[in-house]
């Protein structure tokens, strides 16, 4: 089933199958380690909901929704 990162609930994993957005934050998400055929676990979640902390390769990185909406995943 394909996602969207944003989407994920806590301790929910999943496996990079695109990127989307425009140039820049598309390159620094993929200088980030969010390539395609990576796997994510969603972390913590902020209170309001924003940011959210996404666990990839062995690291936490705090992505904010918008931008994790930009990721499109495939649930595990």
């Amino acid at each position: 089933m394909i996602e969207i990162l944003s989407e994920l609930t806590q301790g929910q994993t999943g496996k990079i199958i695109a990127l989307n957005g425009e140039g820049g934050l598309k390159k620094h998400l993929m200088e980030m380690g969010f390539v395609k055929g990576a796997e994510v676990k969603m972390g913590r979640v902020a209170p309001l909901g924003d940011p959210v902390e996404i666990k990839i390769k062995g690291y936490s990185i705090s992505l904010r929704k918008e931008e994790a909406q930009n990721i499109e995943i495939e649930i595990l």
